[in-house]
């Protein structure tokens, strides 16, 4: 129940972000760092991911399916059901944040953690984790400008950015994989680094523009305890959808369906994220995903501890 490091030096850098923004010329310089980042960050994502687990994983497509409509389906339909918030309980753009959580497609590192320790089938989850993020190139700004069309405006010019973000890098990277993959083993710890060093600078170029822009002025305490509630509600429900739908195709399975179809991309998320929203927005747009991911992250720690030591199926 401990919380994640890595969420500490995030919530660290947002600090630094709204105390001690970047501004102009380092600005600039660490916006130019971040897409270089985040090109990186997605070529190693494709040069990862085995062949022989996507051609293991492709098999179980109806596992897939049940994963797929959970992040593109049950989530956006959840998101739909949070609007009677506003304005009684959040702003417009605070509710619009939450929705968002709802639209990011899953995640591949801590959902592939996940699964291996609670023993569940670990080519299941890398190759659904990985689909994911790929239909989330497309799905995700569909999703954004059908859900959230009074409060961003996503076009062409959107899409292809982000298709050069995260698509084509990912893509390259399975081609680069059979001359890289002996140096990928060897620094697979530095590598790790470098994924989390990258999500790092993205959010601190996002709060530093937040900040410069005066965002920060329209939340209160209020915000943060709605926000919460939210994304345990979130995460409650799907967990209860995604557990029960993955009982028929047995143990292994179902633990990929569990963490792959509750868990949403911080990774993923925030670089759509900056490229769908304004820089005065994109601060507050990221908030309820930062609180989402620490959530799963403590949540899915300690459902994948009781079903490693347990050896059976556990109703989280």
């Amino acid at each position: 129940m401990r919380i994640d490091p890595f969420i500490v030096m995030i919530l660290g850098l947002a600090g630094l972000g709204i105390v001690l923004p970047a501004q102009g010329t380092v600005l600039e310089v660490v916006s130019v760092l971040v897409q270089v980042g985040i090109v990186a960050l997605f070529f190693l994502y494709g040069a990862r991911l085995s062949t022989g687990e996507v051609v293991h994983g492709l098999k179980v497509w109806r596992v897939h399916a049940v994963i797929v409509v959970s992040t593109f389906v049950l989530f956006p339909l959840l998101g739909l059901a949070l609007s009677p918030l506003a304005p009684a309980l959040v702003s417009q753009q605070l509710l619009a944040a939450l929705v968002f959580v709802c639209l990011v497609p899953s995640t591949v590192q801590s959902s592939v953690a996940f699964t291996s320790i609670a023993g569940g089938d670990r080519a299941i989850a890398v190759v659904a984790a990985s689909v994911s993020s790929l239909l989330g190139v497309f799905l995700t700004p569909l999703l954004v400008a059908l859900m959230l069309g009074g409060d961003v405006h996503v076009d062409a010019r959107a899409v292809l950015r982000i298709i050069g973000l995260l698509l084509l890098p990912f893509l390259a990277g399975q081609v680069a994989r059979r001359w890289l993959r002996p140096w990928l083993l060897r620094h697979d710890v530095g590598l790790r680094r470098f994924d989390r060093s990258t999500v790092l600078l993205v959010v601190y170029a996002g709060f530093s523009r937040g900040t410069n822009a005066d965002v920060w002025q329209v939340l209160d305490w209020t915000d943060g305890l709605v926000v919460a509630a939210v994304c345990v509600a979130l995460l409650a429900v799907s967990s209860a959808v995604c557990w029960f739908a993955g009982r028929r195709f047995g143990r292994g399975a179902q633990v990929a369906v569990y963490f792959c179809g509750t868990n949403k991309s911080l990774a993923a998320g925030l670089p759509m994220a900056s490229v769908l929203f304004s820089a005065a927005t994109f601060p507050l747009m990221i908030l309820p995903l930062m609180v989402y991911h620490q959530l799963q992250l403590i949540v899915g720690s300690v459902i994948a501890t009781r079903l490693s030591a347990d050896g059976r199926s556990v109703t989280p």
